[in-house]
């Protein structure tokens, strides 16, 4: 395809800010990709906020960063 004397190259897929875009507009990968990264960031602090080295307090501010953080990871 070319636009203003540039070629550009017709594929099957690729990525975009982290998401798999496909010339289908096919979102089920992706939202399986989405799925898997934020529960392995959530399951992955697991070991962390079970430890008996930190507070109660430290655990609940790391619980919520993490959640917070692993939503935008589902999203």
């Amino acid at each position: 395809m070319k636009m203003d004397s540039r070629a550009f190259q017709m594929v099957e897929e690729f990525k975009h800010l982290g998401a798999t875009l496909t010339n289908q507009n096919y979102l089920q990968e992706e939202i399986k990709r989405s799925l898997k990264s934020g529960n392995a960031c959530c399951h992955s602090m697991q070991n962390i906020l079970s430890s008996s080295l930190l507070s109660k307090n430290l655990k609940i501010k790391l619980y919520r960063t993490i959640n917070f953080a692993c939503y935008f990871v589902w999203v």
